[in-house]
């Protein structure tokens, strides 16, 4: 089997694992601040039913925890499993916030997540309520510090390659920690899972109200997502077009990508709206455009001009033969240490070590690399252009829809008549599987999009794979498909069981349960 292969496998495990882990991890982000807002309201006001209300939506929360912990372990480890080059090559680097992350946010979050379940009775309400918000703030770090180092991942700051260790070695902690992109990524993904959040509460909640089940319930729980969730979606919005800054910034060929750009514009470059991307003549057959908008957009200004894809692939085809300079440089320094014109040649041109480890995948001797082989690694560091362009735009109509949502929600919850609303109600129900999808989509935009790289500009994917047989890698693949199948489909299960049976399984006698519910509907 080909080293290809073997990469496309790796890339596939991971990005099942991924995905899978996504579908709890917003839920979490979301769930932890919606509760700490119920709570403080029971405090503030003693009203019984918001102490309900955290402890029913909480019980939901507490299982997507326990179920996200469990995919996103099995994340960690494969780091060192299928991508062995890479911890080798950036270890020190990349492992850095995920320890932090694990020594400092988790266990706060871990620890805090026990205390909100089995607090109640032990805690004064201040205590109490203390737990839930130190619940939340250990969610959002454990957030932080995992973005901070897939942030690096996407722009590579504060580090440096170091000769003597063939390695790539932290020069500047924090720069990596306030890397504009990590931070960009940062606020705009824990939005994302407010929305969800937000989401996941308000759809429920119309549910029991078209059941006319716990209507006072429902209807404060209802209260609290729409104006939670409007907050929150207009905040993702004015991040997105934060994030899509950085990346003007450090990640051009993404956003390219992203705006289907095969040319440079004259500043300030137009929109695609919309566009048929056509990959074999590297241009748009059709294009609805806005004029000025991604000038806007992607360099706040008039004068900045955004390079198209033709132009991008010229520059950095001279890169790959600069850094092939810097890799048989490198190769002489390896056998010699004190060779002091290998050193001086590595030195003019280690800014484009990476771009000249591209040429890795054609020939072992990139000395000996022919123009057409240049070519295609020039070529081979666009992504494909049609899965770029369609997911980022299927994520903004996603963003659209739920922003008319929550605001309908909230004006309606303003007027007081949202419980009379049955269309309002149903769409809330209907548009539950929305966040989950739009965060899906925008993961595969971010990580996809990044591609030929696992370390942007500075470390190949081809390269970091470890040295697995194609019969392994098919094997733990199923191993996982089946495994997180099975999780997904015990949470679906525990959520639709306790979501129906609604306040009424907190065993207080204050609600009814939904078979109650119905017998007395009868």
């Amino acid at each position: 089997m080909s080293i290809d292969h073997v990469v496309d496998v790796s890339r596939l495990q991971f990005a099942v694992t991924a995905l899978y882990h996504f579908l709890f991890v917003p839920l979490t982000l979301g769930m932890t601040w919606l509760l700490v807002i119920m709570e403080a309201t029971y405090v503030m006001t003693g009203k019984q039913v918001y102490q309900d209300m955290t402890r029913f939506w909480g019980k939901l929360f507490g299982i997507n925890f326990a179920l996200g912990v469990t995919t996103g372990i099995t994340m960690e480890f494969q780091f060192g499993t299928n991508w062995a080059y890479y911890s080798h090559y950036v270890g020190d680097i990349f492992g850095a916030p995920l320890a932090i992350e694990g020594l400092m946010a988790f266990f706060l979050e871990s620890t805090f997540i026990g205390l909100f379940f089995f607090g109640w009775d032990r805690l004064s309400r201040r205590q109490h309520l203390l737990v839930t918000v130190l619940m939340a703030v250990g969610s959002n770090l454990s957030a932080l510090w995992i973005l901070i180092a897939n942030g690096w991942m996407q722009n590579p700051v504060g580090a440096e390659f170091s000769y003597h260790t063939m390695r790539m070695e932290m020069t500047d902690f924090w720069a990596v920690v306030f890397n504009p992109d990590a931070q960009a990524k940062f606020v705009h993904t824990v939005s994302a899972g407010y929305v969800t959040g937000a989401m996941f509460v308000l759809s429920i909640s119309s549910w029991y109200l078209l059941r006319g089940r716990d209507i006072e319930f429902a209807g404060k729980s209802f209260r609290i997502a729409a104006a939670f969730g409007f907050a929150s979606v207009c905040s993702v919005i004015v991040l997105g077009d934060e994030s899509g800054y950085t990346v003007g910034e450090a990640q051009q060929t993404k956003l390219a990508a992203i705006e289907a750009m095969w040319h440079t514009e004259p500043a300030p470059a137009p929109f695609n709206v919309l566009a048929w991307p056509n990959e074999a003549t590297m241009q748009n057959d059709w294009q609805l455009q806005v004029p000025w908008l991604m000038g806007l957009i992607g360099t706040r200004s008039l004068s900045q001009q955004i390079p198209g894809i033709h132009d991008i692939i010229a520059v950095n085809r001279a890169r790959i033969v600069s850094g092939a300079q810097a890799v048989t440089a490198l190769a002489r320094l390896r056998q010699q240490r004190d060779d002091a014109v290998a050193l001086a040649r590595f030195n003019a041109h280690k800014a484009d070590l990476g771009f000249g480890l591209l040429l890795k995948k054609y020939t072992d001797d990139v000395s000996t690399a022919t123009p057409a082989m240049i070519d295609a690694a020039a070529r081979d560091t666009i992504p494909k252009v049609a899965p770029m362009f369609w997911s980022f735009r299927l994520m903004v109509a996603l963003g659209m829809a739920m922003l008319t949502l929550f605001g309908l929600a909230l004006w309606a919850s303003v007027k007081g008549d949202f419980a009379r609303r049955p269309r309002l109600l149903k769409a809330a129900l209907y548009c539950l599987p929305m966040p989950w999808l739009a965060c899906e989509v925008g993961w595969f935009v971010a990580e996809y999009g990044r591609q030929p790289w696992t370390i942007y500009g500075v470390l190949p994917t081809h390269l970091s794979v470890s040295t697995l047989s194609v019969e392994s890698l098919y094997g733990s693949l199923a191993g996982f498909i089946g495994f997180y199948t099975v999780l997904l489909c015990v949470e679906m299960y525990l959520m639709v069981r306790f979501a129906r049976q609604g306040p009424g399984s907190l065993g207080t006698g204050r609600y009814a349960s939904d078979s109650a519910s119905l017998h007395l509907a009868h």
